[in-house]
């Protein structure tokens, strides 16, 4: 459905029309888990984020702001709800939290449609993965771009599969490291990782 008739489902879905929210929730349900799917590997919490997340955006339709695109205010509040749900099950030092916004920085790269905000999480992506040797760097985009297992990786690349989870966990901090190296990355990764809940 283009921008237009997302509009037109959306002021339906704001004057109470049920059929608009069956219509906002299917276009948009499977790419929403995908990503939080992506952004915390815990398929219970990924389901449990998207439920939540429509309930919220259902019971807060008349506050949406037309100027935007539905999908960017729908995933930043999914997002939002998501890190809550990841504190309260067990509070989120400061290596945990940028292994998420790496993550969800990850996949706002690629599941956003919104093209600045692409762009912007790939400027991120980019410099992060600069810091990576060419080995990792390989890991990390069949990790988190492709969505292999670390198995796959083993047999792919014909390495141990404890090598793998090596390299990957030397990238991750070398990432980590990197974004938290510089405050204006790490304002705009915080500005990715918050939103309106």
């Amino acid at each position: 459905m283009d921008h237009a008739q997302e509009i037109q489902v959306i002021r339906r879905a704001k004057q109470g029309d049920p059929s608009a929210f069956a219509e906002l929730i299917e276009s948009h349900q499977e790419r929403l888990y995908r990503f939080l799917l992506r952004t915390t590997n815990q398929t219970e919490l990924a389901e449990d984020a998207v439920q939540d997340a429509f309930i919220r955006v259902l019971r807060n339709i008349d506050r949406f702001d037309e100027r935007y695109r539905f999908s960017t205010w729908l995933f930043t509040i999914a997002r939002r709800l998501l890190l809550n749900s990841l504190q309260k099950k067990r509070p989120l030092n400061a290596g945990d939290w940028l292994d998420a916004a790496s993550s969800s920085v990850m996949a706002l790269s690629v599941e956003s449609d919104d093209e600045s905000e692409r762009e912007f999480a790939s400027e991120i992506i980019d410099g992060a993965m600069d810091a990576l040797t060419p080995h990792q760097r390989e890991i990390v985009i069949l990790y988190h771009h492709k969505g292999r297992s670390v198995h796959q990786i083993a047999d792919l690349l014909g390495m141990p599969e404890g090598t793998i989870k090596s390299h990957l966990h030397r990238a991750r901090r070398r990432m980590r490291d990197w974004m938290s190296s510089s405050d204006s990355v790490m304002s705009r990764v915080e500005d990715i990782m918050s939103g309106v809940a």
